[in-house]
C-alpha cells in the first residue's frame, strides 16, 4: 500500500487591507492613499508589515500599535533627515485607529505648535498632518466610520463590519499593490520593487531608478514610462508600435518623449479602457 500524501496547505496570505482610496494626486505633502480595515486587526502582521515599510523595529512598531504615540527618527550624523512616525488610538474605540508618516518639515511644524500650545507631540503631529490633506478627506474623517455607505460596499467588507484601523501611505512596498497599465489595457497588480522587476523583466537595481526618479527604459522594443506626481509613481508598459508612434511624435511635433507617450495612450483605446478600470476601482 502506497500513503498518498496531503499536499500541504499554501499559507495563507496576510491581508492587510480590504478598503483602499486613492488621493495620492493631491497636491504634497497631503498626497496619500488612505488603507482601512473592516476585519479585526493582526497585529504581530500589522506591526510586522509597518514595520517593514517605515523602518521602525518590529518591538517598537508593536508598541505604537498597542499604546498609540509617535516615534522620532534618528538623526544620521548629527543631522535630522527623516521626520516622524504617528499612531493615534482612541481607547473609547468610537474611532479607528490611524497611523501616518510627517515629513522633515512638517515634524518641524509639529514641534512648534507643541511648544507654543503645550501639547502633546502627537495631537501636534495629528493637526500638522490633518490640515494638509484634501479637504473631501478632512470632512470625511469627521463622519462616523469614514462616513461609508455599506449598501455600496462588497459584501466581504461589509461584513466585517466597521473600520478597525486607517494608514494613510505614501510608500511602495511588498505589502502595498500599486497599478501598471499594459499596453493590451489589463491592470497588473505588484507589491515592491521585486514584484515590479520580475513581472517586466528588469533588475532591481533599474525597477528601483524607474520608480525613483520617473522617466523611461526600453524593454524588449517595448516602453515602461513612470511619470512621478506628487511624489508617487505612476507606470504604463506601451506597446513597440505604440513606441515608434511616440518617436515620431518626438520627431514632429518636438513634444518630450513622455509627453508623446501620453498623447499616444490617451488615444490607445486598450489603454484608455484600462485608465477608466483604474479611475473606477480607486473608490469603494
Amino acid at each position: 500500500m502506497f500513503k498518498i500524501k496531503k499536499k500541504a496547505d499554501k499559507p495563507k496570505r496576510t491581508v492587510l487591507y480590504n478598503i483602499v482610496e486613492d488621493y495620492s494626486e493631491f497636491d504634497a505633502p497631503g498626497n496619500v492613499t488612505v488603507c482601512a480595515m473592516t476585519e479585526p486587526e493582526d497585529l504581530p502582521a500589522h506591526a510586522k508589515i509597518l514595520a517593514e515599510s517605515y523602518h521602525v523595529s518590529f518591538e517598537m512598531m508593536t508598541t505604537l500599535l498597542t499604546e498609540g504615540g509617535t516615534y522620532v527618527y534618528p538623526e544620521v550624523g548629527g543631522i535630522l533627515t527623516r521626520g516622524l512616525f504617528a499612531c493615534w488610538i482612541d481607547h473609547s474605540g468610537l474611532m479607528p485607529k490611524q497611523t501616518w508618516i510627517l515629513d522633515l518639515m512638517q515634524f518641524t511644524e509639529a514641534e512648534q505648535l507643541a511648544r507654543t500650545r503645550a501639547i502633546p507631540l502627537l495631537d501636534a503631529a495629528w493637526e500638522v498632518f490633518r490640515r494638509t490633506l484634501p479637504g473631501e478627506l478632512q470632512a470625511r474623517l469627521q463622519q462616523k466610520n469614514f462616513g461609508l455607505d455599506y449598501r455600496a460596499l462588497d459584501h466581504a467588507v461589509a461584513k466585517g463590519g466597521v473600520i478597525k484601523y486607517i494608514d494613510f501611505r505614501k510608500d511602495w512596498s511588498p505589502h502595498f499593490k500599486r497599478l501598471c497599465i499594459m499596453p493590451d489595457g489589463r491592470l497588473v497588480e505588484t507589491g515592491g520593487l521585486q514584484d515590479f522587476a520580475e513581472l517586466h523583466g528588469i533588475s532591481i537595481a533599474q525597477a528601483k531608478t524607474l520608480i525613483e526618479q520617473g522617466g523611461t527604459l526600453e524593454v524588449n522594443g517595448e516602453v515602461l514610462a513612470c511619470q512621478i506626481v506628487n511624489g508617487q509613481p505612476a507606470v504604463a508598459r506601451f506597446s513597440e508600435r505604440n513606441y515608434v508612434k511616440a518617436k515620431d511624435l518626438v520627431s514632429s511635433k518636438g513634444l518630450h518623449l513622455m509627453d508623446a507617450l501620453s498623447e499616444v495612450g490617451y488615444n490607445d483605446p486598450a489603454m484608455m479602457r484600462g485608465l477608466a478600470r483604474k479611475t473606477l476601482s480607486v473608490r469603494p
